[in-house]
């Protein structure tokens, strides 16, 4: 999957590939499933990460949480996706509900399914995400607009979270 540039979205005119829908066992801190199509009209940031990444922990799983509190539920959705390629035994669903709960999370957040036989589970196939954390911005149509393996600053996933909002009013 090609990524789109750190330094902006792209123009409109441009082909982006649409999101393939979330392939999640089970989710956290929601009263029932997300679906992408349920999600339509809306941006969203699908944050991923592995809760024994030290990267995440200390600076991509904050930033996601801080990117729910900031834009709320209107217009933009905040969906975090735990998706485990390594330690699978130490990083269970019942050690993630533990680490969500400490760490005081709002947002939902989604279990990556296994993929029997394979360590990449399918959502983080199908999306081809090369680790974690990344962020994916998906517009209200349902596009990826960025692709982003490891930190992003937090002033710069503003303004292309807002870029998109702002194709919704236009």
């Amino acid at each position: 999957m090609a990524s789109c540039p750190d330094s902006s979205i792209m123009p409109m005119e441009r082909y982006y590939p649409p999101a393939p829908e979330l392939q999640v066992a089970e989710w956290l801190n929601a009263p029932a499933d997300i679906t992408l199509a349920s999600l339509r009209g809306r941006v969203v940031l699908l944050h991923a990460f592995q809760m024994l990444c030290p990267a995440c922990v200390s600076h991509g799983v904050p930033q996601a949480q801080r990117a729910w509190e900031t834009f709320g539920q209107r217009d933009v959705v905040v969906l975090g996706l735990h998706t485990v390629f390594e330690n699978h035994a130490a990083m269970h669903p019942g050690a993630l509900r533990t680490f969500v709960l400490q760490s005081k999370l709002g947002f939902p957040v989604g279990i990556d399914s296994p993929r029997p036989a394979e360590s990449i589970p399918a959502t983080m196939h199908a999306y081809q995400l090369q680790g974690t954390p990344s962020n994916v911005l998906i517009d209200a149509h349902g596009r990826i607009r960025l692709h982003h393996l490891g930190y992003i600053d937090d002033l710069r996933l503003g303004m292309l979270i807002g870029r998109l909002v702002a194709e919704i009013d236009a």
